[in-house]
């Protein structure tokens, strides 16, 4: 017989026993733990401690609150991997304000759109990016506060004959605040944090909110999973506004672990880098790592100390993943999407796989895995039942997750967030097989699944069997409109600089390593279209199959 009573009475919630989660507080511990650790380093000129990082913070909190900037306000920034938008991590949250980072290779129009949408009451601008942000701010109807940021270490370091289109400058801005600056936790830990905007690779791109517990608890979730430490060195070549850098903008601070900005992802400054920093981390989408093992030999540089590199998205060919392991990384693959704060699965390392031929090692790691230990659930369901699938690694359902790191919902759009949210699942479009080792595999997305004849085919398959031909650098495949099949496989792909190859010589190569029907029937040669985040734009690639 159970008694409830006999823990209720006098044993309720408290300030000393309740306290809203915050991952600004991962800032406060490390400058009181650690202020002379360095917790930026940028360029040769920059090197930001723990104590002087948290007092930049509050500078900006302070001058920002002395502005009118309050709770619910959306504080904008337009800028690459530098010191302030990582700032701009802790300080707007710290006012109970919404923070929403814009992808730098957006157009002005979509820029104009989030900052209308997200009704922004700041826009802090890198001078770099002031002719979008004007041409932005001419079609929007807001009419921020607007700050330049000129980089110390960045393309317009000599302001003389740089466009600045602010009412004043960011270190101007911050010599208005108090680095002593007094702040606190939200008093509703679900309180929104952060805004920030889906690809929208069709319509309008939508807005995604997040809440401050699950920033928390995705951080402490990456920092378990990527093993970060007060001893790790991280490199950003993982944009911080995708996804907020995954919530590594917070998960490198709670280890009290180094951030290593860097302005764009370049292989001949990457490796460098990690050489003369002691690089020991670094993340990015899969198109990171191909131009990493790509790179010519004169640019690549040897280390002779662990490197991990953790890359999410589409499945990174097994290729990619042989040749970046034998450059000395360990790769990493984790899963999510911008509705779960990044990451959301690991491809979690079993011992066994050690002992495992290098390519079946790679196409182990390839998999998406299983759940974070911060998400509390992952199923691959079917999307007709709602019943999980068998775990046998052929059976195709959708990739569904349920837990504290999942996204609020879409910004003004209840009718596309009551769909995400269906029977209490956050539906992630993806198409995966549950392998009988419990790790899931990514099939495809939903909508990129190829029905021939009545057989599915996985466009994903095809792509690692055509990123395995030697002379192909890139390669996605769609379905193209057959009289005869319904749809076939067309295969989009880029070679590699100075190669050279016809049609069928990819079709024969596809024959070896394919069931007949699988094999594309049209080849086309092309430079992939991406988006603005680097994934290849499936959608574009479709109607120009239709025209062939």
């Amino acid at each position: 017989m159970s008694h409830p009573s006999r823990y209720g009475q006098g044993l309720e919630p408290n300030p000393a026993n309740h306290v809203p989660l915050s991952p600004v507080t991962f800032l406060s511990r490390a400058a009181a733990v650690y202020p002379d650790r360095v917790a930026v380093v940028h360029g040769d000129g920059v090197r930001t401690s723990y104590a002087e990082m948290y007092q930049r913070c509050r500078r900006l909190a302070g001058a920002l609150a002395g502005r009118g900037i309050g709770p619910g306000d959306t504080v904008s920034v337009l800028a690459p991997n530098v010191p302030a938008l990582l700032e701009a991590h802790y300080a707007v949250p710290m006012l109970g304000a919404v923070l929403n980072t814009i992808n730098i290779r957006l157009d002005s129009a979509t820029v104009a759109y989030i900052l209308d949408h997200g009704e922004a009451s700041v826009l802090i601008a890198d001078t770099e990016f002031a002719a979008t942000a004007k041409a932005a701010l001419d079609q929007s109807g807001r009419d921020p506060l607007v700050v330049d940021y000129t980089d110390p270490e960045g393309p317009s370091a000599d302001v003389s004959g740089v466009e600045t289109i602010g009412t004043l400058d960011y270190e101007a801005l911050l010599a208005e605040g108090d680095p002593e600056f007094a702040w606190e936790p939200p008093a509703d830990e679900w309180w929104p944090i952060c805004l920030n905007y889906t690809s929208g690779t069709t319509g309008q791109p939508k807005g995604v909110v997040y809440h401050h517990r699950g920033a928390y608890l995705n951080a402490l979730g990456n920092l378990i999973t990527l093993g970060l430490d007060g001893h790790s060195r991280y490199l950003w070549t993982l944009p911080m506004f995708h996804c907020n850098g995954w919530s590594h903008t917070w998960a490198v601070t709670a280890a009290t672990a180094t951030h290593v900005c860097l302005r764009r992802v370049d292989p001949a400054a990457i490796f460098p880098m990690i050489r003369d920093h002691r690089v020991t981390h670094l993340s990015g989408a899969p198109i990171v790592l191909n131009m990493l093992a790509h790179a010519p030999d004169e640019v690549k540089i040897a280390f002779d100390w662990p490197v991990r590199i953790a890359t999410g998205g589409a499945s990174p060919p097994s290729s990619v993943i042989e040749r970046m392991e034998e450059l000395g990384f360990e790769v990493q693959h984790l899963y999510g999407l911008t509705e779960t704060f990044g990451p959301s699965m690991v491809c979690a390392w079993q011992d066994e796989w050690s002992e495992l031929p290098l390519e079946q090692r790679a196409a182990r790691c390839g998999r998406q895995g299983v759940s974070l230990i911060t998400m509390a659930e992952t199923r691959v369901i079917d999307q007709v039942s709602g019943d999980p699938v068998p775990a046998d690694g052929e059976t195709i359902g959708e990739i569904v997750h349920r837990g504290n790191t999942v996204m609020r919902g879409y910004l003004k759009n209840p009718e596309a967030t009551a769909a995400a949210f269906a029977d209490g699942w956050y539906h992630t479009g993806d198409l995966a097989v549950l392998h009988p080792d419990g790790y899931v595999e990514i099939k495809d997305r939903s909508k990129d699944i190829i029905n021939s004849g009545g057989e599915k085919i996985s466009s994903v398959e095809l792509e690692e069997v055509l990123y395995r031909h030697p002379k192909i650098l890139e390669s996605a495949v769609v379905a193209r409109p057959d009289e005869t099949w319904g749809e076939s496989p067309c295969a989009f792909v880029t070679l590699e600089e100075g190669a050279e190859a016809d049609a069928e010589e990819i079709i024969e190569y596809c024959r070896q390593h394919l069931a007949r029907f699988k094999v594309p029937r049209r080849i086309v040669f092309c430079e992939l279209p991406k988006t603005a985040t680097g994934k290849i734009q499936k959608y574009v690639l479709r109607e120009q199959a239709k025209e062939i």
